[in-house]
This record gives C-alpha cells, sequence and structure tokens, in this order.
C-alpha cells in the first residue's frame, strides 16, 4: 500500500493520455477532478492486486461516451458517487475498493476520485493496460466475468441498473442508454472478488503509468528526448513523424469517430499516414503499407515535448510522433483477437503484431 497525493496524479495522468490510445477522455479534466478531491480529502490509498482480500468486493468505476462530448458537459463527481451507492444498495454488500476498468485518459483518474470521496482505495490494476471503445472489450470479458448488474448515472440524476444475458448486450443496451442521457455518463460495472481481479486484471498499470508520466516529465527538465525514453520504457516504436493536414471527425452512435491524415516529415517525406480511430486509435496506415492496428496500442505524442495527443485533442498544424506498442499477452489470444482485432472494427485485415510490422518494414 502507498498513498497517491498530487505529484503522482499529475504524472499518472501523463500516462494514461499515453496509454488511453488517443481515448478514454481527456485527462485534464480528471487531473483536475482528483487534484481537488485530495485537496479536499487528503492522499488516497493504491493497493498492490496482492493486498486485495479473495473475498472483497471490487467494482471498477468509469465513464461510458463519446470523448468530445466531455468537452462540454464535465462530470461534478457526484454521478460516479450516485452509481457506485446504487450498485452497492442492489448488490446488498459493502464494496472494499475501486479500480480503472481501462488505462485510458480520464477513466484512470476518476476511481481516485470517487476513492477520496467515499474514503475507498484504488486497486493498482485494470482491465484493458490500454483503453477500447466498448464494454466488452476487457479482460474480465475473455475470461467469462459478467459486466453486470451494472449502474449507469448521469449529471441529472437519473440512474439505471442493468441485467444482461451477455456483456455484449450489456454494451448495446448502456450505449443506448447514454445517447439519451446526454452522450456520456458514469458506470459502475464488472462487480467481481478479489480473487478474480488477481487472476482476470492487468497488475501494475497505474504505477507504468505513473512511470511513463514521471519519464516524460524528466525528459523535458533534463532536455532529454522524451519520446525515445517513452519508448524504451514500453518497448515500442515509432511509427511515423510529421504534421498533421486533416481531420475528418464526427460524433455518432455514442462514439467519436474518424481520420486522422498526417502529411510526413524528415525520414518521413513524401509520405501520408491515415490514423483510423473510434474513441481510440485502431489503424495506423499509409498507402503502401499498415504501421500498427489494434489492440496494438498507437499513442500520437507532441514531437517537442513528448505529450501524449488525444483523438479529440487532434489539431490541424500539429507537429507529432506517431507510437506503436505491443498490447498485453491476453489480446493476443484467439479470443482477444476475436474481441478487438482490426476485423472486428470492420477492416479487412488479420492482426500482425506491432513488433512483426516493423521488422517486416525494415526488411
Amino acid at each position: 500500500m502507498r498513498l497517491i497525493g498530487k505529484q503522482e496524479i499529475e504524472d499518472i495522468a501523463i500516462g494514461a493520455a499515453l496509454l488511453g490510445t488517443g481515448g478514454g477522455g481527456d485527462p485534464y479534466i480528471g487531473k483536475l477532478m482528483a487534484l481537488q478531491a485530495i485537496e479536499e480529502n487528503g492522499p488516497i490509498k493504491l493497493l498492490s492486486v496482492d493486498e486485495v482480500p479473495d473475498d472483497a468486493l471490487v467494482v471498477p468505476s468509469a465513464m461510458m461516451g463519446a470523448p468530445t462530448v466531455m468537452i462540454e458537459k464535465i462530470p461534478s463527481g457526484e454521478e460516479a458517487i450516485g452509481a457506485f451507492k446504487a450498485l452497492q444498495t442492489y448488490m446488498g454488500k459493502e464494496i472494499y475498493a475501486t479500480m480503472p476498468i481501462e488505462a485510458g485518459g480520464v477513466n484512470s483518474l476518476l476511481p481516485f476520485v470517487l476513492a477520496a470521496q467515499l474514503g475507498l482505495p484504488v486497486i493498482d490494476a485494470d482491465g484493458m493496460g490500454r483503453a477500447f471503445p466498448e464494454l466488452q472489450m476487457v479482460t474480465f470479458y475473455l475470461d467469462g466475468v459478467s459486466a453486470t448488474p451494472m449502474v449507469l448515472a448521469d449529471e441529472k440524476g437519473n440512474n439505471t441498473v442493468l441485467n444482461t444475458i451477455n456483456n455484449v448486450w450489456a454494451e448495446r443496451i448502456a450505449r443506448s442508454a447514454t445517447i439519451e442521457m446526454g452522450g456520456s455518463v458514469m458506470l459502475s460495472i464488472y462487480p467481481m472478488d478479489g480473487k478474480t481481479v488477481k487472476q482476470s486484471a492487468i497488475h501494475n498499470i497505474l504505477q507504468l503509468e505513473e512511470k511513463i508520466g514521471q519519464t516524460i516529465r524528466e525528459a523535458k527538465l533534463n532536455n532529454y528526448d522524451a519520446v525515445s525514453e517513452v519508448l524504451k520504457l514500453t518497448n515500442g516504436y515509432t511509427l511515423f513523424k510529421g504534421k498533421v493536414t486533416d481531420i475528418d471527425r464526427k460524433t455518432e452512435t455514442g462514439f467519436a469517430r474518424g481520420i486522422a491524415t498526417i502529411e510526413g516529415m524528415e525520414n518521413y517525406q513524401n509520405e501520408e499516414l491515415y490514423l483510423k480511430f473510434q474513441n481510440e486509435h485502431l489503424l495506423a496506415e499509409t498507402k503502401e503499407k499498415t504501421l500498427c492496428m489494434t489492440p496494438d496500442l498507437i499513442a500520437v505524442l507532441d514531437s517537442d515535448t513528448g505529450m501524449p495527443i488525444t483523438t479529440e485533442g487532434l489539431r490541424y498544424g500539429a507537429r507529432c510522433v506517431v507510437v506503436g506498442l505491443p498490447c498485453d499477452a491476453k489480446w493476443r489470444t484467439e479470443k482477444g483477437i476475436e474481441a478487438t482485432g482490426p476485423r472486428y472494427f470492420g477492416y479487412d485485415i488479420d492482426f500482425v503484431p506491432v513488433e512483426e510490422l516493423i521488422n517486416k518494414g525494415e526488411e
């Protein structure tokens, strides 16, 4: 167990934006909410997975919806408390701790806000090791854990309890409700015991996010190349360097969808990269070749500072480095690729690991 204070939150926010692969909501808003919660309630307990009792009830907390909506509709924190308490009442058992459902943007930070307000610990684990756009895209789903009962809560005071026949139906019904509730809601979801968390979650993800943020911060202070330092830490690869020349982005069916076009610079002159996203970056390709694809991670970093840029933060003229990182091994299983691979999202290609694509491109 250790205590998380303001500097740790600052670093986690940066790492969350990178592992969020462009999605997971704006980490800046989540960071401000977490800093305020610590100001009002003091540091937050962070537990390793091994410190959680096997029979303890653990409930991840998250936001669902299109990240673009949060630019105009900022959560207050009351929505998460409403969802959490409603699920606790429904289940008739006290919740021991919360955790992030994904390593992405605001969703890495919102559990800290809830934990500070309710005096609960946060567990250093998540269900993705990155961010994905749909509720069933978690390691818990791969292991047969039910997403429901779950509660959705909005800023108006509405909350909805869902019990569904499977996790794909949970996503479909919850997405429809999210659209009706204003495009974004807070969730209490995937209730499970401590033993299941230990078996199914991706461990030490918040620690990794903190280390990424610390690496970028120290690189800036010491005039290191932040991007190369991050790639060393994450075993990642540079995919492309260039300038954003076009963004085709729209919010529909509860997601931010689109394509970003990046004109090559330096060693990538006379090439164009096309980044396709659905909340998160899913496919990076030029006209000649594919560079990286889901479930591997694709992130966009500012070429000067190394700071991650979210899909809603991509702007015309931004100079950036696009990087690819290997996903957790759980996603490279047959079921993991079926649930989150390129064909699930409608791309007519088979999954190839980023390291194989890079090595093939260098031959």
